[in-house]
């Protein structure tokens, strides 16, 4: 054939791109189908450079790393939800913070949800959490066991509020371990945003004796009362990633959190007069950057160790798999599969206070 009629590279990566696509169409075109399903249903990320491609709460990313169900210092939560992936800087920063942690005294985290294999619109549990950069610790101390597949399932969250209280912190469960564990996350330099339940916020401003420059980085939100949410900011040299606002200046301690502490965020939205029901409308792979269908389409690792992050250049003693140092080379999914007890949908934290 001669070289003019020979097919070019990009050519045959957009082919390719357009049969993967094709293949997750039915019985909807991918276009047509929420893009939480398209991407709720990958088990392994893209096998491409690593970048996030849009902003937290619309986007993806591509080449994630996920951390090992088990370190040192942590314990990876919830399995059957497949979140524990992230941009490799998210993942270092969780491996370093569990140990930080041990030296105020914090048994070590508990590891909630990260991303998706490949970041995007979650099935359930969050609007953000998209492009592989924010990250949920539990409030919750690591037992001093190992917990099973089974217990990182069950294990019920622990709320830091007084439920016969509006907006109010429990005393006999928060500790000043538990403040100076919010605050050493707020600590580090790459992180934008330390997300907590509005009281908590307030316990900090009225009790924190330390660096209150800090303090700004934390800011209140709805629930977040049993885990707080850590965010760090685009890394250098990702064009695709979307930036947020920079926090505003000052410790928070402010009308901006006094403002949770009204009954406005807390109403009702009151319904227009002769207004028609709005349909709900799901999040499409075209709402999402144009790198995300490559980023959806693109082919997968050989297997979940290839990309389970190591830590100090490979030299981390962190397991790779649940079934522990023994397990060889059982996956996560062949862990959780040989488990029938386990929910298939597990219920997340429910938006507070109690009223």
């Amino acid at each position: 054939m001669p070289a003019h009629f020979l097919p070019s590279r990009l050519t045959i990566c957009l082919i390719a791109a357009g049969l993967a696509l094709s293949a997750l169409a039915s019985p909807l075109a991918a276009e047509e189908r929420p893009a939480k399903e398209l991407f709720g249903a990958q088990r392994l990320p893209a096998n491409m450079a690593t970048s996030p491609y849009g902003s937290y709460a619309k986007g993806c990313i591509a080449g994630a790393v996920a951390i090992p169900t088990d370190g040192p210092a942590w314990q990876a939560m919830r399995l059957s939800r497949n979140r524990r992936w992230g941009h490799p800087n998210m993942i270092a920063l969780l491996e370093q913070f569990s140990q930080d942690a041990r030296q105020l005294g914090w048994p070590g985290l508990l590891l909630g949800d990260i991303s998706q294999p490949r970041g995007g619109p979650m099935l359930s549990g969050h609007a953000s959490h998209q492009v592989g950069l924010d990250a949920d610790i539990w409030f919750t101390p690591m037992p001093d066991h190992r917990l099973s597949a089974e217990e990182r399932e069950k294990l019920p969250f622990t709320s830091m509020l007084d439920k016969s209280k509006f907006l109010t912190v429990d005393s006999r469960r928060w500790t000043s371990t538990h403040a100076r564990l919010v605050m050493k996350a707020a600590s580090y330099p790459q992180v934008e945003r330390v997300f907590v339940n509005p009281a908590i916020k307030k316990k900090l401003c009225e009790t924190w004796q330390g660096d209150r420059s800090l303090l700004g980085k934390v800011r209140p939100i709805y629930g977040h009362d049993e885990h707080f949410h850590i965010r760090i900011r685009c890394p250098e040299g990702t064009p695709g990633c979307k930036p947020q606002a920079r926090v505003p200046a000052g410790d928070g301690c402010d009308q901006s959190l006094a403002w949770w502490f009204t009954k406005e965020p807390w109403e009702k939205p009151k319904p227009k007069k002769h207004a028609k029901p709005v349909k709900p409308r799901f999040v499409t792979l075209s709402d999402l950057p144009k790198a995300c269908s490559t980023v959806l389409a693109s082919a997968s690792p050989s297997s979940e160790q290839e990309v389970t992050y190591r830590g100090n250049g490979g030299a981390s003693n962190a397991l790779a798999f649940s079934a522990g140092a023994g397990g060889g080379g059982a996956t996560i999914e062949s862990v959780i599969a040989s488990d029938t007890t386990l929910p298939a949908i597990v219920p997340i934290p429910i938006p507070r206070p109690f009223q």
